[in-house]
């Protein structure tokens, strides 16, 4: 009830989630700065960015330990969270250049990496529910 598409779209996340958050602990104004054109001016939103770090890690590390789950009970709700995840934030990135006009080099990427994610999630839950019918 498992397929490699699955396994590449968690495996995927956790790398990619894992290293932001990382970069989003050890500097936030330098990735900050490349989506948004914009240093981080204060203590406040250093901190704000340290804890979206810790937080964008612990979802890579979920997605690296569920990658091999073949429960898909489990894998469902990781990969339902990570769709809610990924339109959210496709959802506050594009506002933020076409609303805001912020305008780091990395923006426009990156809405682009939320917008192909959250397709891939949603196409895994519907094969979730196709397989759990078993059509």
């Amino acid at each position: 009830m498992y397929s490699d598409h699955m396994k590449n779209l968690l495996t995927l996340t956790a790398v990619i989630e894992s290293i932001t958050g990382l970069l989003l602990v050890l500097l936030p104004s330098k990735l900050v700065s490349f989506l948004f054109g914009s240093a981080l001016d204060s203590p406040v939103a250093l901190m704000v960015a340290h804890i979206a770090g810790v937080a964008l890690m612990a979802l890579g590390f979920t997605c690296w330990i569920a990658r091999n789950d073949n429960q898909s009970s489990a894998v469902k709700g990781v990969i339902i969270g990570l769709t809610v995840y990924n339109a959210g934030v496709f959802a506050v990135l594009a506002y933020a250049k076409i609303g805001l006009g912020l305008s780091g080099i990395g923006l426009w990427p990156a809405v682009l990496v939320h917008f192909i994610m959250t397709i891939w999630c949603v196409l895994s839950l519907l094969d979730l529910s196709r397989r759990a019918k078993g059509t």
